[in-house]
């Protein structure tokens, strides 16, 4: 069953009204086709011009939603012959960033990500996706085996954000955030990066640094969340709204300020309500990148890299 959001109220509404005619024909075989099929297409349209209009907010509330696939669900969607890896060969290996070896049709690539799980205990294994230490020097040491092996690197971007616990400060958490992001810049493979859910702060920037960042269509991307803006700005969470729109965090406006490089579509109501139909539209867009990016140079894709970055905000 799905569960819908607070902007979702109307469309909620009508599909328990549906289920409800749908109840009455059964228990009292009473022919109700005709006001079942009247309902559902009101609903469709309904829940297509809410999500042809949603605030940079409600996007965030739909990257955040509990059923959004994550990591681990693009795995087995999109992705075939996966070989995680684990381990940074320093401290552990980190459950929030998971990496190693797969196929993305034919073609052999190394693949990371963050996973958020699905329910409570899967949540508390992979630490809600925040990423620590050990987790980003296990994405570089899986980096530098792809530069050995001469494998693209695809990453998979879903975090709010690094782990800011003490532990992970006493292990040096922002030395292995710009270490990371320095193996992704100094990649002589050709990389691309999909942010999937949230993008958030250096934890998301540490695996996304690519020549190629691609986006859901409604992912979110910032430098911090919403909230946390909120908080800094006006002393309460209660103006997120007003930080989402203000700092541009959707993909349609990061598109236009050349922050990403591609919008990849996601199904009517977003990626939670056919998994494998954007698994689908993902592994496309990726794969067509990479097709792109394959008949580069290292040192095309390494100045590539650097000249997009560079021009970011000029």
């Amino acid at each position: 069953m799905i569960s819908f959001l607070e902007f979702e109220k109307p469309v909620a509404a009508l599909e328990a009204r549906i289920a409800e005619l749908r109840a009455t024909a059964v228990d009292g075989d009473i022919d109700l086709a005709a006001e079942i099929e009247k309902l559902e297409k009101k609903s469709a349209g309904l829940l297509a011009s809410t999500y042809a209009a949603l605030s940079p907010w409600q996007k965030t509330q739909v990257a955040r939603h509990p059923a959004r696939p994550h990591f681990l669900d693009y795995v087995g969607y999109a992705f075939t012959d996966f070989m995680p890896l684990g381990g940074d060969r320093l401290y552990g290996d980190d459950q929030a960033i998971i990496g190693g070896f797969a196929r993305l049709g034919n073609r052999r690539i190394v693949l990371i990500g963050h996973e958020k799980g699905n329910d409570t205990q899967s949540r508390i294994k992979h630490n809600f996706g925040m990423g620590k230490p050990e987790g980003y020097r296990k994405a570089i040491r899986l980096m530098e085996l792809a530069s050995r092996f001469g494998l693209p690197v695809v990453t998979l971007v879903d975090t709010s954000g690094a782990f800011p616990g003490v532990e992970a400060e006493e292990r040096g958490q922002a030395e292995a955030i710009a270490r990371s992001t320095e193996a992704c810049l100094a990649l002589e493979v050709p990389m691309v990066a999909a942010i999937v859910g949230e993008g958030g702060s250096g934890g998301a920037v540490a695996l996304a640094s690519a020549e190629r960042v691609l986006m859901l269509e409604h992912a979110v991307y910032s430098v911090i969340s919403p909230e946390g803006a909120s908080s800094i700005l006006w002393r309460t969470a209660d103006k997120a709204p007003d930080a989402a729109e203000a700092m541009k965090v959707t993909a349609q406006d990061l598109l236009a300020l050349k922050v990403i490089d591609r919008i990849v579509p996601e199904p009517v109501g977003g990626a939670h309500r056919d998994p494998a139909a954007t698994a689908a539209a993902l592994a496309r867009a990726i794969g067509e990148e990479l097709d792109g990016l394959s008949r580069k140079k290292p040192s095309e894709l390494v100045k590539l890299r650097e000249e997009r970055f560079l021009a970011i905000g000029a």
